[in-house]
C-alpha cells in the first residue's frame, strides 16, 4: 500500500519520520521501522513513511552513505525518494517523529491545531536511555562512521517506539 493511499485508510496506524532533507535520518528510520513491522506481521496495521521539512532533495534517492549504512545491517533503502512534509497530512497521521528540536519546532508551527501539534514527538523521547541526548545528530556533513552510529541510535529508538505502539494495535 502506498503512503498516499494509506493516509485515507482509517484502519492503519500511520507514522511519518521527519528530518531536514529526507535523505539521511528519516529514510533510515523508515527502513528500520518497516523491517520491524514486517517481522511482526503488522504490514496491514501500521504504515510508515518519511519526509523532510525542506524541499532541497525532493525526488532524489537517499544519500549513498545512508543506503550503504542500511545495507550493511540488512536493510534496503535503495528505493527511497525524498519528499517534503505536507501540512495537510496532519489530520491523517497518528504520529509524526522529528529528529531534532529544529524540525520539531517547524512541524509544530505548521500544525493547524493543538491536537495536531501533540502528534509531533522527538525521536529520542521514546527511549528513556537516549532521551537525554535530545537530538539525533545529522550525519550529512560527516563520514560513514557517523552514519553508522546514527543508524544504531535510530535502531534503538525505533525498537522502543515499536514496543510502545504495538500493544494498542495488536
Amino acid at each position: 500500500m502506498t503512503f498516499e493511499r494509506a493516509l485515507s485508510d482509517s484502519t492503519t496506524f500511520k507514522v511519518c519520520f521527519v528530518c531536514t532533507g529526507n535523505i539521511c535520518r528519516s529514510p533510515m528510520a523508515e527502513a528500520v521501522f518497516n523491517d520491524l513491522i514486517a517481522k511482526a506481521g503488522l504490514n496491514k496495521r501500521i504504515v510508515v513513511a518519511s519526509a523532510g521539512t525542506g524541499d532541497w532533495h525532493v525526488g532524489e534517492p537517499a544519500d549513498d552513505r545512508t543506503i550503504n549504512a542500511l545495507a550493511a545491517r540488512g536493510y534496503n533503502g535503495s528505493g527511497h525518494r525524498a519528499r517534503q512534509f505536507d501540512p495537510e497530512w496532519f489530520s491523517k497521521l497518528d504520529l509524526i517523529v522529528a529528529f531534532d528540536r529544529g524540525q520539531e519546532r517547524i512541524l509544530r508551527t505548521w500544525a493547524p491545531s493543538d491536537q495536531d501539534r501533540s502528534k509531533v514527538q522527538p525521536m529520542l523521547g521514546f527511549d528513556s536511555d537516549l532521551a537525554h541526548l535530545i537530538d539525533v545528530p545529522d550525519p550529512y556533513y560527516s563520514d560513514a562512521a557517523l552514519f553508522d552510529h546514527v543508524l544504531g541510535v535510530i535502531e534503538r529508538a525505533c525498537g522502543s517506539l515499536f514496543r510502545q505502539i504495538t500493544p494498542g494495535i495488536t
